[in-house]
């Protein structure tokens, strides 16, 4: 997977398409990421205590990698990535700009 925790991603697809956000947690698993206010939906909650009233809250939903490109550091654009070995360590760089990130 491409994309990580704390990155800056593009919506491709959905009803968020084209807003942009950071991402809040990554599924490997599943190739899903979690992005903070984006994809959001309704959830009803309970009350706590008897006597107060229940309430509805907007829960972010992880969405699909593949509907997601990440938005490169240096050049602000959406792109892909790609992997290069530079000393012992591996890379992404932005194959538009060619910047590391």
């Amino acid at each position: 997977m491409n994309i990580k925790k704390g990155d800056n991603i593009k919506i491709l697809s959905g009803k968020d398409r084209g807003k942009t956000g950071t991402v809040l947690k990554v599924f490997p698993e599943s190739d899903k990421i979690s992005v903070e206010g984006l994809n959001l939906y309704k959830k009803r909650v309970k009350p706590k205590r008897q006597g107060a009233k229940g309430e509805t809250v907007s829960v972010p939903r992880p969405l699909h990698a593949s509907k997601a490109e990440l938005v490169c550091s240096s050049c602000r654009r959406p792109t892909r990535v790609g992997f290069r070995i530079e000393g012992n360590a591996k890379v992404r760089y932005c194959k538009k700009c060619g910047a590391t990130s």
